[in-house]
């Protein structure tokens, strides 16, 4: 029995291993010395969200770049108040989403893209806000490089409390894990907070079609089609420009419901990379959790749940420091009590993503 945790326990760090060297290879780009010639459109679809929109429209109003060359489609999705724009410098338009599947987010880009102008699209959400060089690194990119789907970061602009800093260091883990995949060349994740691509590939990609069922991953799921198809084509950005911010949850079920909805994807992955590390990350966190059980039971010996933990808490730790300090240099906090309980936080979303409904945006899924 023990034997079989450790095995399971080494795999998984060897996995996290190669992400952190994949993490490694990616070189870090923030040049923005040429001319803009890009011209965007940013689809934000958003469902009650009057207090977060003026921020990120603030933000937008704040970009170093030419103020014609990008519009904002912001797609209601059945508010109960109506959000009302203030004079800005840019373009915003407010349209209806038009509900077709039985995924409300896929159905506002479709909508969207119904009037968009311009052949590069960004999808960003209701509750961030953008660094004032987020369209210029990514036009001199798209400059420079042969690409027509961008994947970029997004962190948390963090309080000071417990549930607040354990949802930090679980997205740099996501965000460490998304890098560093594409540092190995198996790309299978990205956040459509901070995602772009040309409507042309979207079109050609068929866009949401085969997964229009599941209720979210507007982004993982259209990533991986890409990557099937036209893989040069799909680029990481990792620039400290193009960063997004986007707020933490404040109680802990609204956090549980949206890990169970991220982890309800992991099945329907078309990337065989991204299901065998969801297993193994599954697996990785159930052993500590068995680990820990069976100790409590009198079956095994506490320095071997020790062992345990010290390997797997070894090899997040690295990972998460640096995708930490590439998200926002802010010092870590409580990471022995997050690594302590979120084995178990995990799990358990885990096994409740396989059978239980979520609630999401004040709907059932």
């Amino acid at each position: 029995m023990i034997f079989a945790l450790h095995f399971v326990i080494i795999l998984y760090c060897m996995a996290i291993c190669f992400l952190i060297y994949g993490f490694a290879k990616v070189n870090t780009i923030d040049y923005i010395g040429l001319k803009p010639k890009t011209k965007f459109s940013i689809i934000v679809p958003f469902r009650n969200e009057t207090q977060n929109l003026p921020f990120l429209l603030d933000s937008l109003s704040q970009l170093n770049y030419p103020m014609e060359m990008f519009e904002v489609i912001l797609v209601d999705d059945e508010s109960e108040e109506a959000f009302k724009v203030q004079s800005l410098t840019f373009k915003v338009s407010v349209i209806k989403n038009v509900r077709v599947s039985n995924s409300p987010k896929k159905d506002a880009i479709v909508t969207a893209m119904q009037i968009v102008n311009t052949d590069w699209i960004i999808t960003t959400d209701a509750d961030c806000t953008v660094n004032k060089n987020w369209l210029l690194t990514l036009d001199n990119y798209i400059q420079l490089h042969n690409v027509a789907m961008i994947a970029g970061a997004v962190t948390y602009d963090c309080g000071n409390s417990f549930l607040h800093h354990f949802q930090q260091l679980d997205l740099a883990s996501l965000q460490g894990a998304t890098i560093g995949s594409f540092g190995i060349n198996k790309g299978f994740m990205c956040n459509g907070a901070n995602f772009a691509y040309t409507k042309s590939f979207f079109q050609e990609l068929n866009g949401f079609e085969g997964n229009d069922g599941i209720a979210s991953g507007d982004d993982v799921f259209l990533l991986q089609k890409a990557i099937v198809h036209y893989p040069k084509k799909v680029h990481y950005l990792k620039s400290q420009n193009t960063i997004v911010f986007t707020k933490p949850l404040d109680d802990w079920k609204s956090l549980f419901y949206q890990r169970v909805r991220w982890a309800s994807k992991t099945g329907s992955y078309q990337s065989t990379f991204g299901k065998g590390l969801g297993l193994l990350v599954f697996a990785g966190n159930l052993c500590l959790v068995l680990g820990f059980g069976f100790w409590i039971l009198g079956l095994i010996a506490f320095q071997n749940v020790f062992l345990l933990f010290a390997l797997k808490f070894t090899v997040d730790t690295i990972l998460i420091y640096k995708a930490n300090h590439f998200l926002n240099k802010s010092k870590i906090r409580y990471l022995i009590l997050s690594s302590l309980f979120y084995p178990i936080f995990s799990t358990s979303v885990a096994l409740y993503s396989l059978f239980g409904e979520y609630e999401w945006k004040g709907r059932r899924f």
